[in-house]
């Protein structure tokens, strides 16, 4: 690797560019599409699942187990591993749900006709509306909601393809990029932690599914799930985005739900697959 990189006219993909990114980078090409023809599992409830427990992941997972929690029965579902490291996102079978080949995606099949969503967002407000719950009603609280929701989706590659990206998964360290990110990441939990330092919730006092959004990925941070870049990031700064998270994480539909498609860290937090709710008896166990 040389200091100095000058770009070409027109860049070219080829397996070194791809090989010399990180790992987790490995699968990524310029082009979309599948690669490999698979047909996706169907379990028996109305809503199938194909994901994973990244941060992405926990946030559908945790709105369902909290829609259960609830007594919405209609919200049962299966949820399918979808293993990214070996590109069961390229397999055709996901790419037709969705066509980004990004996890989660969804299958609703209560209706007559199956309906697909895809993007984390976009899931939790398909299912906020459907079982009309965590989603406020107010015009002013539902307009909050919906902006910490976006004000997620639009921050959050900053830290997962940007700081995640350089500080953990990148096999060189450039310091202009880590810098670079981390300064954004620390804005972004300073614009978090001035919220929440006057309200319960992201939305006010009432908890929503802008909460569940962020809650993966910022409280993730803050508690160290994330990169193991807690002390880095001075995560005890942030009190109220601390206070904030140990609130959610108190909550058992938060707890059951962060382990759905899990398949790293200790097996007592690992759900791999989940059909039924006797499943989460089988790791307490485990």
């Amino acid at each position: 690797m040389t200091t100095e990189y000058t770009p070409p006219k027109v860049w070219t993909w080829n397996k070194h560019s791809a090989s010399t990114a990180s790992n987790a980078s490995s699968l990524n090409r310029p082009i979309s599409g599948a690669t490999h023809d698979k047909i996706l599992p169907v379990g028996r409830h109305p809503l199938q699942l194909y994901s994973l427990g990244t941060p992405n992941g926990q946030k559908v997972t945790i709105l369902l187990e909290e829609l259960l929690a609830r007594g919405h029965t209609g919200a049962e579902y299966d949820a399918w591993l979808i293993r990214i490291g070996e590109g069961d996102q390229f397999g055709s079978g996901f790419v037709d749900i969705n066509p980004n080949s990004k996890i989660p995606a969804l299958m609703d099949r209560s209706g007559a006709t199956p309906i697909r969503v895809f993007e984390s967002g976009a899931i939790l407000l398909y299912l906020a509306e459907k079982f009309g719950d965590f989603l406020p009603a107010d015009p002013a609280q539902r307009a909050e909601c919906l902006s910490w929701l976006f004000w997620q989706m639009g921050s959050g590659p900053y830290v997962g393809g940007g700081f995640g990206h350089f500080y953990a998964y990148a096999t060189v360290k450039i310091e202009y990029a880590i810098d670079r990110f981390t300064m954004e990441t620390k804005r972004q939990l300073d614009v978090l932690d001035r919220r929440l330092a006057d309200n319960a919730f992201l939305a006010g006092d009432t908890y929503t599914i802008a909460d569940m959004a962020v809650f993966p990925w910022y409280g993730g941070l803050v508690k160290g799930w994330i990169y193991d870049a807690a002390e880095f990031l001075a995560a005890h700064e942030y009190r109220h985005v601390l206070r904030w998270a140990d609130t959610l994480l108190a909550r058992p539909a938060v707890q059951r739900g962060r382990i759905v498609n899990r398949v790293r860290g200790p097996l007592s937090e690992q759900l791999p697959e989940r059909h039924d709710a006797s499943d989460f008896d089988k790791v307490a166990k485990a």
